[in-house]
């Protein structure tokens, strides 16, 4: 433990400095801070293909989240007054990315691991598989499947003792490519969400191109036969002709489906004054919800999944914003949606999470997602986007 100002920190993982600590706990008491109580442990799991995964569990109040240091410091799971968000995958251990076989299943081998609440696609490609020019892209890159450089735990002495998990996200090829993102998942105790501020950094001396979703996945209870999903959409076209027998009821979930095939839907969300949007999945009563919210100028871009197949198969939708669409990056090159980072440049993409367990936090989500764009209305394409960005 060390004090830099106002902050104790504590280092879990260093790669350079040959620091790993498998097993780990604080909580506010042994601190003497006073206000809401909270506790932090680290664990790692054994056995299967989840042999040295770490789990980093943050309590405060209502409120617990999870994150996976090992699988790029993506969300594993959140829960408030005990409701639990995420989704039921059939892969049921958190895979470590030492058993990842990205290539396999042609190009799909991302999804042996895939069972977050929240896991980063990219940063150097996104979206479907493809071969082209002679290099092979795999589904979502490799960002989500990549074990944290460095990760550390801040601790604000001052009330309300704000905590945020940091982690160095790094992907580096000789000659090809030297990026390293920096994330940093906030929570303050006594609050009912949590955020995300992520800094991607060119590290190289050459321009490179990158793209990134915040593939965010919600399944029981929120997701569900009526569920809807809300937000100042103003654009929605589908991702694929697959998607367009679902057009009319883009924003309507079914129950569990047999057979059913995923649809998605390339959209485009307006802005509130300060740039920011939000998208909320709410139940069919309206007594359940999870929100989304983030700035519109870092990621202009907004997929939803739809995958109401059975439980056991996997009943998700995916709220996913993103600078681009996950067409494999080829196409969004062409497409002219493909963003580049300069040579010591730096991109931030900053997201927030709303956990909604009673009928007023769900109004009190609605009426501030309508209040962002009043007048906004929502424009429905029958064509897919492969080229023209969206509204182009």
């Amino acid at each position: 433990m060390e004090t830099i100002h106002d902050d104790i920190i504590f280092t879990l993982t260093d790669a350079h400095g040959g620091v790993e600590l498998a097993d780990w706990s604080v909580t506010s008491a042994a601190l003497g801070l006073s206000g809401t109580p909270f506790e932090i442990v680290k664990r790692t799991l054994a056995g299967g293909r989840q042999q040295g995964s770490a789990l980093l569990t943050v309590r405060a109040g209502r409120l617990a989240v999870t994150v996976i240091p090992t699988r790029g410091m993506g969300i594993y799971k959140a829960s408030l007054d005990g409701v639990v968000f995420g989704w039921d995958s059939p892969v049921d251990e958190v895979v470590h990315p030492a058993f990842m076989r990205l290539g396999e299943r042609g190009g799909l081998g991302w999804l042996e691991g895939f069972n977050e609440l929240m896991v980063r696609c990219g940063y150097e490609w996104t979206g479907h598989p493809m071969t082209d020019g002679g290099k092979v892209y795999t589904l979502h890159g490799r960002a989500g499947n990549t074990p944290a450089s460095h990760v550390e735990v801040r601790i604000d002495r001052r009330p309300p003792h704000r905590i945020a998990i940091r982690g160095v996200i790094k992907e580096k090829a000789f000659k090809t490519l030297d990026f390293e993102t920096v994330t940093e998942l906030t929570v303050v105790p006594g609050d009912t969400g949590f955020s995300l501020d992520d800094r991607l950094r060119n590290r190289g001396d050459y321009a490179s191109p990158f793209e990134v979703i915040y593939h965010t996945n919600v399944g029981r209870p929120v997701l569900g036969e009526g569920a809807r999903v809300v937000g100042p959409f103003t654009d929605v076209a589908p991702f694929n002709d697959a998607a367009k027998p679902g057009l009319a009821s883009w924003d309507r979930y079914l129950g569990p489906t047999r057979d059913f095939d995923e649809m998605l839907y390339a959209c485009r969300l307006a802005a509130g004054p300060d740039g920011r949007t939000a998208v909320a999945l709410v139940n069919a009563a309206a007594t359940l919800g999870f929100a989304v919210h983030y700035h519109v100028a870092e990621m202009p871009a907004f997929t939803l999944w739809k995958n109401t197949d059975t439980d056991k198969q996997g009943y998700v939708t995916g709220l996913e914003p993103g600078s681009n669409y996950p067409y494999p990056l080829p196409v969004e090159r062409a497409a002219g949606r493909l963003r580049t980072l300069e040579a010591g440049g730096e991109a931030r993409f900053r997201v927030g999470f709303d956990l909604l367990t009673d009928a007023a936090a769900v109004s009190a989500c609605l009426d501030r997602i309508a209040a962002l764009t009043p007048e906004a209305s929502v424009r429905l394409h029958e064509t897919t986007v492969y080229r023209p960005p969206l509204g182009g």
